[in-house]
């Protein structure tokens, strides 16, 4: 039971938390404070009681001819009925006995009479067998004792023995005391429920100004928190206010601990950032300086390969081995520097594209590259323009494509198909292969990532060509998307239909 009730209090919020334990608090302090009061009070008023019964008792005192002075019977009028020596209760009649006051005579331990004054005029009600029984075990000491009379109610009686050892109980009716009490009780807790109410709504206002403070730090840090850290240059300027920074304070402790952290952690993203720049600018001046070098060796290779007559055979097949590996280098350093610089933000061309056309053509390259693959397009009636670059758009479908031919079995189907949503224009790449496996996808689009063996019917992969793929979608203020399952892995390409001239990122995974 604790630790449920630990667990719900655990998901509410510190707001509310705070005031659950003001609410509480207050509660169990009028709580306290009502208990204390109601008792006080009922001591006070059976104190005045007990008052009342010492001067009843003082009517006790017999004369000095007999037990009690008989009370004196209007002629012709007859006792009380069921009362054999009604003169016993002669004091009951006497001026200033309250209506409710209690007699009873008790002889050698047995309840003799006992009746009750009820009204003024000194008219008396005699009490049942059982009801009176219960006046037996009285104490005939003096002290007044509380006793719950059944069928009467709770009554204040005083035992007094006379000198004929006969023993005499006066009592008086505490209902007046209990009324006063519950009324008293019901005072405080219709008083309670107002003050908890009003200290709850006035406790809500000071929790809020309190934690204003602590408010502006959570502000700060969801402010950092929707900016994007993991590229490109971040200007890490948000901070805790100065006045919320107090170290006399626990939230000011938490702000300026969440300064220091950001002063930090925007160091460290500066220093990142410059040594990526270091890293993209490298790489861009070792792709621009290498097609030179590469270009020469493709000449040459091709050169040796026009006279294979004038050359040995093995020096021939080495020849042709390095053309090809020329070729692919070749092929990787221009990928490298398209990265780079898409990386520095080079703007692409922006011109309108028809991509039903461009799907058509690498569609049609595709079957000619992989001739055991079944190729199919879905496009719609009418022609889908876009805005953006159409070499770096037929790039992104020739890779797509490519990467469905490598890394499928033969009789694959590859379906592509362009589909316009809104503003939006969708191209995917459907095939029913084996799939990519979980643990590659979430880093598929990142660059050198190649594609499990098991899934691979050719080597010579450079991993750069679904990196392509996002970064020119990035460009085109766009995105690339993979669903894969065995027997089905979608890729989908989403960019605007026109130019929105919205700055693209200038950081591609």
């Amino acid at each position: 039971m604790r630790s449920r009730l630990r667990r719900r209090l655990a998901g509410l919020s510190l707001r509310t938390r705070l005031l659950i334990l003001v609410a509480g608090l207050l509660a169990t302090a009028l709580f306290a404070v009502g208990v204390v009061s109601s008792l006080a009070l009922s001591d006070r008023l059976v104190a005045q009681v007990d008052a009342e019964l010492a001067g009843a008792g003082n009517r006790l005192e017999p004369p000095a001819g007999g037990l009690i002075p008989p009370f004196e019977l209007e002629e012709g009028s007859a006792p009380p009925a069921g009362f054999d020596q009604p003169d016993e209760f002669a004091f009951l009649r006497r001026p200033g006995t309250s209506i409710g006051t209690l007699g009873a005579v008790v002889v050698d331990g047995e309840v003799q009479n006992a009746t009750i004054l009820t009204s003024g005029s000194g008219e008396l009600q005699a009490l049942d067998a059982e009801a009176a029984a219960t006046l037996a075990e009285l104490p005939a000491d003096g002290t007044a004792s509380t006793v719950d009379i059944d069928g009467v109610g709770d009554y204040r009686l005083v035992a007094e023995r006379l000198p004929d050892d006969t023993v005499v109980i006066i009592g008086l009716p505490l209902d007046s005391v209990q009324t006063t009490i519950y009324r008293f009780i019901a005072t405080e807790a219709v008083v309670g429920v107002v003050l908890i109410a009003i200290g709850a709504v006035a406790g809500r206002m000071i929790i809020r100004m309190a934690l204003r403070p602590l408010n502006r730090v959570a502000a700060t840090a969801r402010r950092v928190a929707g900016l994007e850290l993991d590229r490109g240059q971040v200007a890490l300027t948000a901070r805790v206010p100065v006045h919320d920074t107090n170290p006399r304070t626990e939230v000011g402790q938490v702000g300026a601990a969440l300064n220091r952290m950001l002063g930090h952690v925007e160091a460290a993203l500066t220093a990142r950032h410059d040594s990526e720049q270091q890293v993209r600018q490298f790489v861009a001046d070792a792709s621009h300086e290498l097609r030179t070098p590469l270009a020469a060796i493709r000449g040459y290779a091709e050169f040796t390969g026009r006279n294979h007559e004038r050359v040995p055979p093995d020096i021939a097949r080495a020849m042709d081995r390095v053309q090809a590996q020329a070729e692919r280098m070749s092929g990787l350093v221009d990928d490298l520097l398209l990265l780079a610089r898409l990386d520095a933000g080079r703007s692409l061309e922006r011109e309108p594209v028809d991509l039903s056309l461009l799907v058509v053509d690498a569609v049609s390259d595709a079957r000619v590259s992989h001739p055991d693959h079944r190729w199919r397009l879905e496009l719609p009636d009418d022609a889908v323009v876009v805005t953006g670059d159409t070499a770096r758009l037929h790039q992104v479908m020739a890779n797509l494509l490519a990467n469905a031919g490598t890394h499928t079995p033969t009789g694959t189907t590859v379906v592509t198909s362009v589909t316009r949503n809104g503003d939006k224009v969708q191209i995917q790449v459907r095939d029913d292969g084996p799939g990519v496996p979980a643990e590659l996808r979430p880093h598929l689009f990142q660059r050198f990532v190649r594609g499990d063996t098991s899934r691979s019917r050719a080597a010579g992969s450079t991993g750069l060509g679904l990196a392509i793929v996002d970064a020119v979608a990035a460009a085109h203020n766009g995105r690339v998307e993979v669903a894969s399952q065995p027997g089905d892995t979608v890729f989908t390409v989403t960019i605007p239909s026109t130019d929105s001239h919205a700055p693209h990122s200038s950081v591609v995974k």
